[in-house]
C-alpha cells in the first residue's frame, strides 16, 4: 500500500488551543467563567452540558463521519475515515485516508485501538454499518471513490461491503448499479433505513461545482437508492439523474436520512441551505414521497442527525440551532454556523418538536487542515448508538477528531435550554 501523503503528521503533532470567549445561544461567555451546568473540556476543546462525560477516540489531520452499530455479537463497532485529507482534495488515484474501526466489548467503557478495516487503493468517505432484521451479517454502505468512475469533483459510485464475522473482516466492495441509472455516482454518508417489508433505502446526493469571480457555486440533487431484494437490484428515486430532489427556492438538497416510524411510515429528513432541515414522508414503503416541507429545526446547510430512541417511538434530532451571521459568513457551506450542538425530541413522527436543549459547543481554535483552510470550528456529523437508556454520541469535531460523549435517555431531558443559559449569565 502506498504512503498516504508526504506531509502526513502523527496525531501527537496536533495541538488543541482553547478560545478565551465563545458565543452560546447568542450570548458571549468567557470560557473561564461559564454558566452553571456547562464546563470546558480543555483537552478536547469543547464545552459540554450537564453531567455528560467525553473522551477522544481519534485525532488526525482529517477525520470525518463517525458511524456506529451494535454488532450481532453484542459489541459496539465504530467506523470512520482518517488521514491527511478528504478523498476529493487528494486527487484521483492518490491515497489520502483509510477507513478505521474500533471495537468495544464492555458497553463503550473502553475501545480497541483503531485498525484499518480494509485496504483499497483509494481513499474513503464514510462507512454506514447496517444489520438487516433477522440477520447476523453486517453491511457497510458508503461512497466508493473508485478512480476510474469519478463524476465531477465529488461524485463517485455508491457501494457496500459485508462481514459475516461480526465486523472483523470485510468482503470486497460491491458497486451499486441501479436499474434505471446504472452509472449512478454521488456521495453517501448518512444512516440508511430498512422498511417494514424489508426494503432498503440509502440516501445519496450528486453535486456539480462551478467557479467564477464571485466564488464557488454548487448545485446538488438528493436521491434515494432502493432495493427490495436485499441489495441484489436497485432503483434510483425519485428518478434517474438529473431529476433528484431540491429544496424549493434553492439549487440544493443534500445528505438525506431515511428513518422508519412506528406506524410504518418512512420519514426522510434532508440538509438544505434554507436555514432549516426539510422533510418528506412515504406511506408506501419508500416508493413515492410527499412534497418536502420545512421542519422547525434551525440548521443551516448541515446534515440531519436523526435517531430513534429505545422506546421505538421517540425521535431525537441533533442540530446546530444557529443561522448564518448577518455578514454572510466565511464559507460556502456556513461551517461557522455549526459551532453549537443542540437536541430536541419528537413523539409524533417529526410533526412537533420539544424545546431545544444544548449538548456541546466548540471551544477550540479552528485547525488549518489540508483542504479546509481553517474554516471548520464545528461540532457536527454526529452519530448516536442507542442501547436501552444508555446513549453513546460520537461527534465529528472540526473534522480532525472524534469525540465520544456518554449520556443517558434521562440526560436528554436535563440538558439546559436557551433560557437556562441566558438567565444564568455571570
Amino acid at each position: 500500500m502506498s504512503d498516504l501523503s508526504s506531509n502526513y503528521r502523527p496525531a501527537s503533532a496536533h495541538s488543541i488551543h482553547c478560545l478565551d470567549t465563545v458565543e452560546i445561544a447568542g450570548e458571549k461567555f468567557s470560557t473561564a467563567v461559564l454558566p452553571e451546568g456547562l464546563r470546558l473540556e480543555k483537552e478536547l476543546g469543547v464545552i459540554l452540558a450537564g453531567n455528560l462525560t467525553a473522551r477522544r477516540i481519534c485525532l488526525d489531520d482529517f477525520v470525518c463521519h463517525p458511524r456506529s452499530i451494535i454488532t450481532p455479537g453484542g459489541d459496539y463497532l465504530l467506523m470512520h475515515p482518517a488521514g491527511p485529507m478528504h478523498y476529493v482534495w487528494a486527487g484521483r488515484g492518490k491515497m489520502a485516508n483509510r477507513m478505521y474501526q474500533y471495537r468495544s466489548s464492555d458497553g463503550g467503557c473502553s475501545w480497541t485501538p483503531g485498525a484499518v478495516a480494509w485496504e483499497v487503493p483509494y481513499s474513503m468517505h464514510a462507512a454506514v454499518p447496517f444489520v438487516p432484521r433477522g440477520s447476523s451479517r453486517i453491511y457497510a454502505f458508503g461512497t466508493e471513490p473508485v478512480v476510474e468512475f469519478h463524476d465531477g469533483t465529488e461524485n463517485a459510485p455508491i457501494g457496500y461491503r459485508f462481514s459475516d464475522d461480526d465486523g472483523r473482516t470485510w468482503s470486497p466492495a460491491q458497486i451499486i448499479r441501479p436499474q434505471n441509472d446504472p452509472d449512478f455516482c454521488g456521495m453517501s454518508a448518512m444512516r440508511m433505513c430498512e422498511t417494514r417489508s424489508g426494503a432498503w433505502l440509502v440516501g445519496a446526493h450528486a453535486s456539480h461545482w462551478t467557479a467564477d469571480e464571485a466564488g464557488e457555486h454548487v448545485v446538488t440533487h438528493q436521491y434515494l437508492l432502493r432495493s427490495t431484494d436485499q441489495g441484489k437490484t436497485w432503483t434510483v428515486l425519485p428518478a434517474a439523474r438529473p431529476n433528484g430532489w431540491q429544496c424549493p427556492g434553492t439549487c440544493r438538497m443534500d445528505e438525506a436520512r431515511p428513518i422508519l416510524l412506528p406506524d410504518g411510515q418512512i420519514l426522510l429528513m434532508a440538509r438544505t441551505p434554507e436555514g432549516r432541515l426539510w422533510q418528506s414522508r412515504s406511506d408506501d414503503d419508500g416508493l413515492t414521497w410527499s412534497a418536502f416541507e420545512p421542519t422547525p429545526l434551525v440548521h443551516l446547510d448541515a446534515p440531519p442527525m436523526l435517531f430513534m430512541l429505545a422506546d421505538g417511538k421517540t425521535l431525537v434530532a441533533f442540530f446546530h440551532n444557529k443561522r448564518r451571521p448577518a455578514d454572510g459568513g466565511a464559507h460556502i457551506f456556513a461551517h461557522e454556523a455549526r459551532v453549537e450542538l443542540w437536541c430536541a425530541l419528537s413523539t409524533d413522527g417529526s410533526r412537533t418538536w420539544s424545546e431545544p436543549r444544548l449538548v456541546a459547543v466548540n471551544a477550540c481554535e479552528p485547525a488549518v487542515l489540508n483542504g479546509w483552510g481553517g474554516v471548520t470550528p464545528m461540532v457536527s456529523y454526529a452519530d448516536l448508538l442507542v442501547n436501552g437508556d444508555q446513549l453513546e454520541l460520537f461527534i465529528d469535531h472540526q473534522m480532525r477528531q472524534v469525540i465520544h460523549v456518554r449520556l443517558t435517555r434521562q440526560d436528554l431531558d436535563r440538558l439546559p435550554a436557551r433560557s437556562d443559559l441566558v438567565d444564568t449569565q455571570p
